[in-house]
């Protein structure tokens, strides 16, 4: 038997080449195991669900995407390769959007966007004194935001320039996390 990722992988990329041509909630676990020539046992030995599995992939194309792109340098060049993978997986993407809903894909987008947002909060954060709760809470703001754009873009058909989104994103931002950063120090020491 192939090890775990290797498995994994295929059934993720089974169900995205599936999904080009059935709604989700039509892919059967069959579906998925003829595709990668496993049997069902190998499929629930990974996921609990087809819905797991598509979790899964989601998270883990978004962990590839960002991997080295958690620096406030390097941020923008992240959320642009964000817009980038969702195009690039487009089909699959509108698929689970109509099928799970807006809200789902929000979840899988919180989860690879904070970690993100997290470390350049982090990074500026660095030499100051601002309670962890109060970076916490600046990368949910901006976490928040982000993710609102990209939904809304996916929810209007990806017709937008991207490039002009990331470039908006970076005008908005320019500054503001490090000037977060310094209000939350002071209210921090001032109390």
């Amino acid at each position: 038997m192939p090890n775990t990722n290797t498995t994994k992988a295929a059934l993720g990329e089974a169900l995205k080449k599936l999904a080009l041509t059935k709604r989700l909630e039509k892919i059967t676990i069959n579906d998925l195991t003829s595709e990668c020539g496993i049997s069902r046992m190998a499929f629930y030995y990974h996921f609990k669900d087809i819905y797991d599995l598509m979790e899964w992939v989601c998270v883990e194309d978004g962990k590839k995407v960002l991997q080295d792109k958690k620096t406030y340098e390097t941020w923008q060049e992240g959320m642009r390769q964000v817009f980038e993978a969702v195009l690039e997986n487009k089909a699959f993407i509108l698929n689970v959007y109509r099928s799970i809903g807006r809200e789902k894909i929000e979840s899988y987008l919180h989860k690879f966007t904070y970690d993100m947002i997290k470390e350049v909060v982090e990074e500026k954060c660095r030499g100051i004194e601002v309670a962890a709760s109060h970076k916490a809470f600046i990368a949910d703001f901006y976490k928040y935001g982000f993710v609102g754009i990209v939904l809304d873009w996916i929810g209007r058909g990806m017709k937008e320039d991207y490039e002009k989104i990331v470039e908006n994103m970076g005008v908005m931002l320019h500054g503001n996390i490090a000037r977060s950063i310094k209000n939350f120090e002071r209210a921090d020491n001032s109390g």
